[in-house]
């Protein structure tokens, strides 16, 4: 599964994505080789998004929300926008469930 974050520069969203990493690693039912993640600015989306399974948005750039829609929509690819707690928290295990939750759901339509 490729998960990409998105975020203002790609910074904050590197330290949530090696959460994430350590989360998927830590697991006794998640295997590293089944997940591959990339952070990226938002401005690199349309470039990124190929084979991309999940897209996680920063919750400082949800108000882009309208510009990122028509990139992934026509993919059918399934985003989330991180709620400012988990993602101040950089909470990589709640943000693994919220992109798992939305790829399940995408599957299902």
């Amino acid at each position: 599964m490729k998960i990409v974050l998105c975020c203002a520069g790609g910074f904050s969203t590197t330290m949530l994505m090696d959460n994430m990493k350590k989360t998927v690693k830590n697991s006794a039912k998640l295997k590293e080789e089944d997940f591959s993640f990339i952070a990226i600015p938002v401005d690199l989306l349309q470039s990124e998004i190929e084979d991309c399974d999940v897209l996680l948005v920063g919750p400082q750039i949800a108000h882009k929300i309208d510009y990122i829609k028509p990139i992934i929509e026509p993919k059918n690819i399934p985003y989330v926008v991180i709620d400012k707690d988990t993602y101040g928290k950089m909470d990589g295990a709640t943000t693994l469930k919220l992109a798992l939750i939305a790829y399940k759901k995408n599957q299902l339509k």
